[in-house]
């Protein structure tokens, strides 16, 4: 959402789970609205703020995924209509 004078007040991000990630949030997805210059640790912990969400133990083990770019910095900034990947480890061999 944007104000009268174009200052962007609000953006909207998708937070995308997987593995235990979704087992935990029991979704596939959520979109989040977020102030402006919001991080990743912004949006997660509006996440974790759900009641009945045992998610905060997953995310410690998880790296990112920001639109298709890998991080595990929680405090990288966020734009509007960013997409955030919860990649928690996988196992494979």
């Amino acid at each position: 959402m944007s104000s009268p004078l174009g200052t962007q007040v609000s953006q909207h991000v998708t937070v995308r789970f997987f593995a235990s990630a979704r087992a935990a949030t029991g979704m596939d997805e959520v979109r989040l609205e977020l102030p402006p210059l919001a991080s990743i640790a912004d949006a997660l912990q509006q996440v974790t703020a759900a009641p009945g969400q045992p998610l905060e133990q997953v995310l410690s083990r998880c790296s990112f995924l920001v639109n298709a770019v890998s991080t595990t910095d929680r405090a990288t900034e966020l734009s509007d209509g960013d997409v955030i990947d919860v990649m928690p480890p996988f196992a494979g061999g």
